[in-house]
């Protein structure tokens, strides 16, 4: 067992971990964080993206113990005094979230990305989200909101 120290969505955490763990399971079955959702185990869905210091990661190819001293932030640490992140409501207003499943991976990408590339282009966000998979929207809504929420972020 590894021994390491994090701060997940502003919290200090100590956690005895395995060498072969995954972030996504320490967070999921350890921490009973089940918003970061585990679906292909191989990166490939982007469903368990979290933020690792402030860059996007699939938290399903990351192992635990890489994370240690590191800031992880999951889709429960975007709620603030128990309202939904504004992002999380672009989604809504967007009709961008259908069963949801694959909702909270994007909206880690997306805000990942946007801390960096402020009101990004459709083609831009386009790109950015490509590793993210969904079955039901058709990507159009969630591309809306994310263009929507680049928008709104980019007048404050």
């Amino acid at each position: 067992m590894i021994t390491i120290q994090l701060t997940i969505n502003g919290e200090k955490v100590t956690a005895e971990v395995r060498p072969e763990e995954t972030l996504v399971s320490l967070l999921r079955k350890r921490l009973g964080m089940t918003g970061t959702k585990e679906s292909c185990s191989v990166g490939e869905c982007g469903a368990c993206t979290v933020i690792l210091n402030g860059k996007a990661v699939k938290s399903c190819v990351t192992l635990a113990a890489q994370c240690n001293g590191k800031e992880v932030i999951t889709i429960e640490g975007l709620q603030q005094n128990d309202e939904l992140h504004p992002l999380q409501k672009c989604f809504i207003d967007a009709n961008a979230v259908q069963c949801g499943f694959c909702t909270p991976g994007f909206i880690m990408t997306a805000l990942a990305y946007l801390g960096e590339h402020p009101n990004p282009t459709r083609e831009e966000i386009r790109s950015a989200i490509a590793g993210n998979l969904c079955r039901c929207t058709g990507y159009e809504q969630i591309i809306d909101a994310i263009e929507a929420y680049g928008k709104t972020a980019g007048q404050s």
